[in-house]
């Protein structure tokens, strides 16, 4: 005689994500082992916001390519796809989208980081992250660059 077995499976109806916003940043770490912060200017969401550098993927772009064009038009620096190394990913929902944002490490580049959409900067040594408010998404991230998983 064969046995029944009953597979319980969740029936509750699943909840629509949010639109997917894919974005890419560097954590961009100078000789002193310290990491580039940018504050999010006035005008934008989550303004007064320090976050890790990066910008929106665009349509036909990688992750990498879209953080060398980013760098560019955000700091005035220029990177190689070569000079990103992958280091861990973020994943948060917020209300009007979800946000997926590969982040890389960074220890080369030309130039200085010279802010070029009005934002501010700061070189923030990774035991004093936690006294910068980030947006949700960067948050976890702290504790892994406080460990020093990137030396």
């Amino acid at each position: 005689m064969q046995e029944s077995k009953t597979v319980m499976t969740n029936t509750a109806p699943l909840k629509s994500a949010p639109p997917l916003l894919a974005v890419a940043a560097a954590i961009l770490v100078n000789a002193e082992g310290e990491i580039l912060l940018a504050q999010r200017p006035a005008g934008k969401a989550m303004a007064g916001l320090w976050e890790f550098p990066g910008g929106k993927i665009e349509t036909g772009e990688t992750p990498e390519a879209a953080l060398v064009r980013e760098m560019a038009e955000e700091l005035g620096i220029s990177i190689t796809i070569d000079d990103l190394s992958p280091f861990t990913f973020a994943s948060h929902s917020y209300e009007n989208i979800h946000l997926l944002m590969p982040l890389y490490l960074c220890r080369l580049w030309n130039g200085i980081p010279i802010p070029q959409e009005g934002q501010e900067l700061a070189w923030v040594h990774p035991d004093n992250l936690g006294d910068y408010p980030m947006p949700p998404a960067d948050l976890p991230l702290i504790p892994l660059l406080q460990q020093g998983v990137f030396l």
